[in-house]
């Protein structure tokens, strides 16, 4: 019965397989896409992906059924909350300029699985929220129609009445994703022109709602007469905040789009956080007209802004915003059409996924097989699809990413950086017995031998504090730390962080309703979780962290990532049971897909050497001249009798 149990050096082979980490080229700046996109052009992918129709639909619902007027409070509190996770995504952007985004983010820092797990998630997001987004923009169509494409579709072809399907086949929506599809594949280039023509009509036709608002505007809209500003209360206020959060999605394209950036470096940060901002301000202002020019509670829900227009006997003007409305819409389409190959072509690249998507077409320069596959894809769920009941899957898996992109900067910033080796302190943990060498003096002693030699003639008796080490400061109260390797006690850290995170979440959400639990206990448990959150922020502080100069890096690291860890748990966990067990279904489906193809045809697991019994150390004999002579020890594990015979080459440094 034993013999069938694993051994644990199989087992710990495997966890390192899963959690192996991405090599990055030296040379970051090399690939097959097309570098042509300035910084204007990510700036206006981002605000394409952020302003689309929730400017128009969002800010009415919101403000009627959840927070009135303070609507606008909601959406400083979310704008705050996003700049947390865009800051995130700004360093890794900037850092690591490959096409992937989240994926690409937590593969180079976290571990494999985990980047597949996102990738998966994010593949379906895209998917879901692109065909979403054609039904909205066909259903807005026809609404100007007085709904005639649908009473013709189902008059011709008929109505389902099947779980899971819509109630009639959408032609219409299924046809804009194609050719979005088409002008897609023709290059980076071509998709940024079209969207910078989407884009400018739309922040047109929002620059004349926000002079026509506040021509229009009454303050008494405000006053307690009308209920008063914040009818709803904090509460009101908050949950406003959770539903706002997610027009902010969408900045992310910026980062999936690093690998065809010229200068990224530069351009990805400074995209993001302008587009974030005009987004952020232009979802203030639209609220702010719209509850001063009529009443919040008369507003229309489905159409706010134009029964606006309406009511005040600007008819005209609806039409205005009707333009506006299918615009935004269209360049979140193209958004989510530009992001979604890229990141399954990163996907492909690295060998988790189909190989096939990795092609780049020679002439255009972008995955052209992973945009018709999915564009594909996508037209087919909107066409017969029902997708309401799958749209807030897309929130789960946004705020998945967002909580793993914001675990990996800490665990990246208290990295080593590539190229650099730790250097041992005065207290950092003891070497093995030194062997002697021929003339008596210490040698060095390395566990490998490819990448020590170029330590031969470092001084080890300088002292150097390298990233992830303990800081001097703290060594003489924290002393035990210092026996951990560099970045082993902060990545214990953040995983304690983010359970400690979980588990206060849960009490704060599940506690009073669910749980139903004692007032003593819910106390208890809220301040043990809370010190447990505030220790393991402590224990990462107090080690050394990367300080660069050359890319951008986001500040208050570790607060602000953990603050973001901290909400995106929050958030996920405000979501139905339902929309669990679809993300637990979908991730097992991933599970499947990874076990079954991905681990077996990753580029890391060609890169993995082979298990060999006998392991060997490399001892370097100092001397004078430029040459040291290399050779080979027994391992620790084995009895020591000695060097052997056989002598490894000279090598020179």
């Amino acid at each position: 019965m034993a013999r069938w149990l694993p051994r644990s050096t199989d087992l710990t082979r495997f966890c390192q397989k899963l959690n192996r980490v991405k090599t990055l080229e030296d040379d970051m700046m090399e690939t097959s896409f097309n570098r042509c996109l300035s910084t204007i052009d990510l700036t206006l992918l981002g605000i394409g992906g952020m302003v689309g129709s929730g400017l128009y639909v969002l800010t009415g619902t919101v403000a009627k059924e959840i927070a009135g007027p303070a609507v606008i409070v909601s959406f400083i509190i979310a704008g705050f909350a996003s700049l947390l996770a865009a800051l995130c995504y700004a360093e890794f952007g900037a850092r690591v300029p490959k096409t992937g985004s989240a994926y690409m983010f937590t593969y180079v820092s976290v571990g494999e699985i985990w980047a597949f797990l996102i990738g998966w998630n994010v593949l379906l997001e895209y998917m879901i929220g692109g065909a979403a987004v054609a039904r909205a923009w066909s259903g807005y169509l026809d609404s100007i129609f007085n709904h005639k494409i649908k009473n013709f579709t189902e008059t011709h072809v008929g109505a389902w009445q099947v779980p899971f399907l819509a109630r009639y086949p959408d032609f219409l929506a299924a046809a804009i994703l194609l050719v979005a599809t088409t002008f897609i594949s023709f290059g980076a280039k071509v998709s940024s022109w079209l969207n910078h023509v989407f884009s400018a009509i739309s922040m047109g036709v929002i620059l004349f709602i926000l002079i026509m608002g506040f021509v229009l505007a009454q303050p008494k809209n405000w006053s307690t007469q009308e209920g008063g500003f914040a009818p709803y209360g904090l509460s009101g206020i908050m949950a406003g905040t959770a539903t706002c959060f997610y027009a902010f999605v969408g900045f992310d394209v910026i980062a999936a789009s690093s690998e065809e950036a010229r200068n990224p470096q530069r351009a990805v940060p400074r995209a993001i956080a302008f587009s974030l901002g005009l987004a952020t301000g232009a979802y203030i202002l639209v609220s702010v007209v719209l509850t001063l020019m009529v009443p919040w509670h008369t507003l229309d829900p489905d159409s706010a802004l134009a029964d606006a227009f309406y009511r005040r006997g600007y008819a005209w003007a609806g039409f205005l915003v009707a333009a506006g409305s299918i615009c935004a819409m269209n360049t979140v389409l193209l958004s989510n059409l530009f992001s979604l190959p890229r990141i399954v072509y990163a996907m492909a690249e690295d060998g988790l996924f189909f190989q096939v998507f990795s092609r780049v077409h020679p002439r255009t320069q972008v995955p052209v097989v992973g945009i018709v596959v999915f564009g594909l894809l996508m037209a087919l769920l909107a066409l017969v699809f029902d997708l309401e009941a799958l749209v807030q899957f897309l929130s789960i898996g946004t705020l998945l990413a967002y909580t793993f992109v914001a675990a990996s900067i800490i665990v990246l910033r208290f990295q080593q950086q590539k190229g650099d080796v730790p250097v041992p302190v005065a207290s950092s943990r003891p070497n093995p017995e030194p062997h002697e060498g021929p003339s008596g003096s210490e040698l060095k002693e390395y566990e490998s031998f490819s990448d020590k030699l170029q330590l031969v003639d470092r001084d080890k008796s300088k002292e150097q504090r390298e990233p992830g080490q303990l800081k001097a400061a703290f060594e003489p109260y924290l002393e035990f730390l210092s026996d951990f390797y560099p970045g082993e006690v902060v990545t214990v850290a953040v995983v304690t962080l983010m359970v400690s995170a979980i588990c206060l979440c849960s009490i704060l959400v599940f506690g009073n309703t669910h749980l139903h639990l004692p007032t003593w206990s819910y106390s208890l448990l809220l301040v043990l979780f809370s010190l447990g959150f505030l220790l393991s922020l402590l224990l990462i502080w107090v080690h050394e962290q990367q300080h660069s100069t050359q890319t951008f890096q986001i500040p208050l690291v570790p607060l602000s990532p953990a603050l973001s860890i901290i909400l995106n748990i929050y958030l996920m966990l405000k979501l139905s049971y339902m929309t669990w067990l679809r993300f637990a279904i979908w991730l097992l489906l991933g599970l499947l897909v990874y076990f079954s193809y991905g681990i077996w045809h990753s580029k890391e697991n060609l890169r993995e050497p082979q298990p060999q019994r006998v392991s060997a150390r490399y001892v370097v004999f100092p001397g004078s001249s430029l040459e040291e002579r290399v050779q080979a020890v027994q391992p620790s594990s084995q009895p020591a009798t000695g060097l052997p015979d056989t002598d490894i080459d000279d090598c020179k440094r």
